[in-house]
C-alpha cells in the first residue's frame, strides 16, 4: 500500500513516516500543501494523511482541490483543531476521517487500517450498482434514472456502498457514522436518517413507501435492490 503524508512540522512528519514504514507501508511525504497537492495528483496512492494547519494551502483547501480533481482515495485529516465545527468542515471538504492531536500512534494505525479495509470493500462491490430503475456509478459518483444523471455527495455514495457491500444485512446508524463519516462523535444519528430520506427522493418511486432503502425499526437500514 502506498501512503502520502503531508505535514509541515518536521518532527511529526518524520515520526509518521517512520511509524508507517515500520508497518510495511510504502510512504512518501511533503512538507507543505503546495508540494503535497502536486504529489497527490501525479503519483498513485491508497491513502493520504493530511495536516490541516499548514501555510499557503491548508488541509481543508487541499482536500477540496483533491476531490475536485477526481482523486477519490481516502483522506485522514490530522489536526489540533478538535471542535465539532472543525471536524464537520474537514469531513465536508472531502476527508474520510479526522484525528485530533495529540493522538496515539496505535490509534493512528488503527484508523489507517480501517480506511484501507473500507477502500477494499468498496472496490469489491464493482463500479456500478443497479437499484430499481436507478444506476449508481461509484467512480463518477452519479445516480442515473430515466436517462437523467445527477451527482451524489460523497456521503450519499458512501452510504450506498456500505449497504451494497452487505447485501441482505441490516446496517445500524452507528455503523454508518463509523464507516462513512469516520468518527464516533458526530452530533446525531438523525444525520443518517436525513441522508437516507434524501436518497429515497432520488431512488424510490414513492419515497413515503420505499421498496429499496428499507427501514428496519430499532435496528437501521437494509438495501433491497
Amino acid at each position: 500500500m502506498r501512503l502520502l503524508v503531508i505535514e509541515d512540522e518536521a518532527p511529526m512528519r518524520t515520526a509518521l513516516v517512520e511509524t508507517l514504514k515500520a508497518e510495511g507501508y510504502r510512504v512518501m511525504a511533503a512538507a507543505d500543501g503546495v508540494a503535497g497537492i502536486e504529489l497527490a495528483c501525479t503519483e498513485p496512492f491508497d491513502l493520504l494523511l493530511l495536516d490541516v494547519m499548514m501555510p499557503g494551502l491548508d488541509g481543508f483547501a487541499l482536500c477540496r482541490e483533491l476531490r475536485k480533481r477526481g482523486r477519490t482515495y481516502p483522506v485522514l485529516m490530522l489536526t489540533a483543531k478538535g471542535r465539532i465545527d472543525d471536524r464537520v468542515e474537514g469531513l465536508d471538504s472531502g476527508a474520510d476521517d479526522y484525528l485530533v492531536k495529540p493522538f496515539s500512534l496505535r490509534e493512528l494505525l488503527a484508523r489507517v487500517r480501517a480506511l484501507l479495509r473500507r477502500k477494499e470493500r468498496e472496490a469489491g462491490i464493482g463500479r456500478e450498482l443497479a437499484i430499481g430503475s436507478s444506476t449508481i456509478d461509484f467512480e463518477k459518483r452519479t445516480l442515473t434514472r430515466e436517462e437523467i444523471a445527477q451527482p451524489l455527495s460523497e456521503k450519499e455514495a458512501g452510504i450506498l456502498a456500505l449497504l451494497a457491500g452487505r447485501p441482505g444485512e441490516v446496517v445500524s446508524r452507528e455503523q454508518f457514522l463509523d464507516v462513512v463519516w469516520g468518527y464516533h462523535a458526530y452530533p446525531s444519528t438523525r444525520t443518517v436518517d436525513n441522508f437516507i430520506a434524501a436518497l429515497r427522493t432520488k431512488i424510490e418511486d414513492d419515497p413515503a413507501k420505499p421498496r429499496h432503502l428499507i427501514t428496519v425499526r430499532g435496528a437501521g437500514y437494509r438495501l433491497d435492490p
